[in-house]
């Protein structure tokens, strides 16, 4: 062991004449040892939100969209998607139709956003129909493949099958088998004026996310049913892609885009969810600052602990100076010192913190999702993060023993004897 490395564990170690610089060092290490544990479990949760989040969302929707610019939907769409599906890169396609609907049952409503999808297709893009929580969505294959349709009470006249999410089905209080009405403003015009078109339909199904967004406005039906319900005969809304470099979905999007010709726009998983990815990224960065403020506040019980252990310690540095240490071994001294505070309340922190997100991360703390999309707190831990705080632990504390380090090296050894 070096000299000042000796010296500066056995100063650590000592009884104090002054039992108050013992304490403010305790205090030290226990608020270094917080500030790191906070900062590696924020960060944890801020990950484990941003992963979940992208997760669900990539796996609950396309990679990639392509709508018309105009207002008028995609016609003859079906030597398009052909066209489109061998665009390098592309892994899936599948057709959809999009409408803002109310759902209703009894004297209970909510607002959706139901989706005329081809199964056997939309499976390949998205897996909300692998997530399915009650029934199935088995009805929703074409009526020559499926093996029984739902039918009306009264048993006359097929009803079209829906599955709803989660969310969606409690507040209606719907179960599977139960008959909706849904109601689209796209209907149609009569002598009284434009009407809304009005469908009766069975529950088939009952999907559970996890995403609140999903959960709660999300309606799948056939797509010749959702294109009845919305007055067209062979529309569609929107052609959704799967694509094998996610982080490249911009790039192919303009490709696809080019391929469609004029009047189409392709939008990425990206774009489409920008501002949400940016806020969470914003969000690190505060949490971040805001408790890196803990370690600041520890670093100066650093300075106020070295600097009274400096006054303390002034006749042993006169005599170690009388023996030949110079004062650049005298620095070295405390800087040390300073350092083990660190080290050891930044070693005691990151255990804390991987310890805490762990148990955070296998025993799931529920959260309303409907405030924060997602039902439970997620951790993500990242050795990366534990790398970044605990160079800013040691780099701020190692700051902070510069001055009482300073103070030490400029004590004059005849001074401090004098009277003695």
């Amino acid at each position: 062991m070096r000299f000042e490395l000796f010296i500066a564990a056995r100063y650590l170690k000592a009884k104090r004449r002054q039992a108050v610089v013992g304490i403010i060092t305790a205090i030290s290490i226990i608020g270094v040892a917080a500030g790191v544990a906070s900062l590696i479990i924020a960060l944890a949760i801020t990950n484990g939100m941003r992963r979940d989040m992208q997760e669900r969302l990539l796996g609950s929707t396309a990679h990639i969209d392509l709508m018309r610019v105009a207002a008028d939907g995609i016609r003859d769409w079906h030597p398009l998607l052909d066209r489109l599906r061998k665009v390098p890169h592309v892994t899936a396609a599948a057709p959809g139709l999009y409408g803002q609907v109310l759902i209703s049952r009894g004297a209970r409503s909510g607002g959706g956003l139901v989706k005329g999808i081809i199964p056997a297709e939309e499976r390949t893009i998205g897996d909300l129909l692998q997530k399915i929580y009650e029934g199935s969505a088995d009805a929703l294959e074409p009526v020559s493949a499926s093996a029984s349709q739902p039918t009306s009470p009264a048993g006359a006249q097929p009803l079209p099958p829906i599955v709803i999410g989660k969310d969606l089905a409690e507040n209606l209080g719907a179960k599977v088998g139960d008959t909706v009405v849904v109601t689209s403003p796209l209907g149609e015009l009569s002598p009284l004026g434009w009407m809304p078109k009005i469908q009766r339909c069975m529950v088939a199904g009952i999907f559970k996310s996890g995403f609140y967004q999903y959960d709660s406005s999300y309606a799948f039906m056939r797509l010749r049913d959702a294109q009845r319900l919305m007055s067209e005969p062979d529309w569609i809304s929107v052609i959704s892609f799967k694509v094998d470099d996610l982080y490249n979905a911009d790039k192919i999007a303009r490709t696809i885009e080019d391929q469609a010709g004029k009047g189409f726009q392709a939008t990425s998983w990206m774009q489409q969810n920008r501002e949400l990815f940016r806020a969470l990224r914003l969000e690190q960065i505060v949490t971040f600052i805001v408790l890196a403020l803990i370690v600041c506040v520890a670093a100066l019980n650093i300075l106020i602990a070295l600097t009274m252990m400096v006054m303390e310690k002034t006749r042993d540095i006169a005599v170690l100076m009388s023996f030949g240490v110079t004062e650049m071994q005298v620095r070295r001294i405390f800087l040390l010192q300073g350092l083990l505070i660190s080290v050891i309340g930044t070693f005691l922190g990151l255990i804390l913190g991987y310890a805490l997100s762990w148990i955070g991360g296998h025993y799931r703390f529920p959260l309303d999702a409907s405030v924060y999309s997602i039902d439970y707190l997620p951790f993500a831990p990242k050795i990366r993060d534990g790398i970044i705080v605990a160079t800013v632990s040691l780099g701020v504390s190692l700051i902070a023993t510069i001055y009482p380090s300073g103070s030490a090296a400029k004590v004059l050894p005849a001074e401090a004897l004098r009277y003695e």
